[in-house]
């Protein structure tokens, strides 16, 4: 669908470029043809049909690079959650990150092949989701993290290295790995990490990793990961050694504010150490309460490392917000960058660490038009993202108020 888009505000995606009264020409293929002055773009293109949102902001399509669009298993009527049901569960996901602007996908472990047929759906037309990129079913060890969740299990480095190879041929993009919950015993040994990398790196994919404490973050900064995923308890030594090897962290801050804020609720509304829910509550609050103060006063000091920072939401509890990626910027704003640089933690980074920056993540000419439009000037307020006035992907309207 050809057209002009104009808005008062324009962000590239680059972290610092706004710029005001442009114009953008979506082509007939659904690219970027032309970014300029918005006085231009009537005269450059006198045919086409012309879009002004006034004050609002247009930036590229959002990333969220931590999701499980299949994650069901906390629903309270999981006997009802077969196959087809699950599927339309993860439908319900995909619909709902267009509908915040989000464009491209990052799934980490999912009910295997069920993103690859997600994928295929939206690609034959039958569904409208975003761009999917996945890693199938995680792997851990056998008993380890996520083993409930239908993670794939597997022990010692040529059983690491099995399972991969399996996720490959079932259609994987990328590969995860779990490595550790909530305590300080890491999960896997430091000899199954490195032929995890090894593995995924000799046949040309990347791999990202669960790892939140201490030691794993360090076993894995070794391993040489390409993503760490919530490095909860990371410290500027090793985000530095992240920045200094290419390794990326997605911090997934929301998930554990909410689980935070969730449980502490609890306590505070009266604690019957009887109820098993409540004695969990009072237990997790032990991890939870250090992991919030871990982001709230570490965030600013590891991304003024030059750690490169990636959004992802990871929020799959019953009756969570989905997909929150805008509380995540959000979060990333008030512990202290600019709303320029979180944005690009959601754009170009994302795009980047993903190998797709030539395709799409910036607003730039040649590139797709995964656009985002929101009501106000998100570059001096960074939750002017709650007001989604339109979403393009592709160049076509998924997603309009």
């Amino acid at each position: 669908m050809k057209m002009i888009l104009r808005a008062k505000y324009l962000i590239t995606g680059d972290g610092r470029t706004c710029l005001q009264d442009q114009a953008v020409y979506l082509d007939k293929e659904g690219k970027i043809g032309w970014i300029g002055d918005a006085a231009e773009a009537a005269g450059r293109y006198p045919e086409e049909m012309v879009k002004d949102y006034g004050e609002a902001t247009i930036l590229p399509g959002l990333f969220d690079m931590h999701v499980h669009f299949g994650y069901y298993y906390s629903q309270p009527d999981l006997d009802n959650y077969d196959d087809y049901m699950v599927a339309y569960y993860a439908l319900e996901q995909a619909k709902q990150s267009l509908r915040l602007g989000i464009t491209t996908v990052r799934d980490l472990s999912c009910p295997p092949n069920l993103m690859k047929q997600l994928r295929l759906a939206g690609q034959k037309g039958y569904v409208t989701v975003p761009r999917i990129i996945h890693a199938d079913a995680g792997i851990c060890m056998t008993g380890g993290h996520g083993h409930q969740d239908g993670v794939e299990e597997a022990d010692s480095p040529w059983g690491v290295r099995a399972a991969i190879r399996r996720q490959l041929r079932a259609g994987a993009d990328w590969v995860k790995i779990l490595t550790s919950n909530r305590g300080d015993i890491p999960e896997f040994t430091q000899e199954e990490l490195d032929a995890a990398v090894d593995e995924a790196h000799r046949q040309g994919v990347k791999i990202a990793v669960h790892s939140g404490t201490q030691p794993s973050i360090q076993m894995c900064i070794d391993a040489g990961f390409d993503t760490i995923e919530h490095g909860t308890f990371l410290t500027e030594a090793q985000a530095r050694q992240m920045a200094k090897k290419g390794i990326a962290w997605t911090p997934t801050i929301t998930a554990y504010t909410y689980l935070y804020e969730q449980t502490k609720q609890m306590i505070e509304a009266g604690v019957d150490m009887d109820n098993p829910i409540a004695a969990r509550a009072v237990h997790d609050q032990a991890f939870f309460k250090p992991a919030f103060e871990a982001y709230r006063d570490n965030f600013k000091k590891l991304y003024d490392t030059g750690v490169t920072v990636l959004a992802g939401s990871d929020m799959v509890l019953y009756k969570a917000p989905p997909l929150p990626i805008h509380q995540e910027l959000g979060y990333m704003v008030d512990y202290g960058i600019t709303p320029m640089e979180a944005i690009c933690t959601a754009t170009y980074n994302a795009a980047s660490v993903l190998g797709i920056e030539n395709e799409t993540g910036s607003l730039k000419e040649g590139l797709a038009g995964d656009l985002l439009i929101v009501k106000g000037d998100v570059s001096k307020n960074i939750r002017a993202l709650d007001d989604v006035q339109e979403v393009y992907l592709a160049g076509e309207i998924v997603y309009t108020v």
